[in-house]
């Protein structure tokens, strides 16, 4: 909800719901922030580069087969990473399940299934299929590691139990 600085300031409730929610949202927004500079600058450069573009890009190709479930799976992916991300201000192991569940069946679908493609379409389902299957090798292992135990998230202090 977006109340105006007036309507804030005018009552205290509405005061108190505009404090909480500004201050949450940025605190959110800098947990993510400090969580990602805690990367390694290589893992930020690929995400930002070339796996982020790569699978938005599949929404340029919804009028060509199999395209609706190709983006459905990329987008899938990221979405569901994206929604963990913020779920646990920060990246951790477990980000790498949003990919893993969509992305393996993509993959799959583009090794075994892959739908007739020329041209631009075909070069991207190529793209497509190196930068996720490439993907795939970490997030499996993080997967299987955030399975085992590895809660940890970047940029958050390990907090010591009580």
């Amino acid at each position: 909800m977006i109340l105006s600085g007036r309507l804030a300031s005018s009552c205290p409730f509405f005061e108190g719901i505009h404090k909480l929610s500004t201050t949450t949202t940025q605190s959110v927004f800098a947990d993510i922030w400090r969580s990602l500079r805690a990367l390694p600058i290589w893992v930020i450069l690929w995400m930002s580069l070339l796996l982020g573009p790569v699978n938005m890009a599949s929404i340029a190709f919804l009028s060509e087969p199999k395209g609706i479930l190709i983006a459905l799976l990329a987008l899938g992916g990221m979405a569901a990473s994206i929604t963990t991300l913020i779920l646990h201000r920060g990246f951790s192991k477990r980000v790498s399940g949003g990919h893993v569940f969509f992305w393996t069946p993509l993959v799959l679908i583009l090794i075994f299934a892959r739908p007739v493609a020329t041209g631009t379409y075909d070069a991207y389902l190529t793209i497509l299929l190196a930068t996720n299957l490439f993907s795939l090798v970490f997030d499996i292992n993080d997967l299987r590691l955030w399975l085992c135990g590895d809660r940890h998230v970047l940029g958050q202090e390990q907090r010591k139990p009580s």
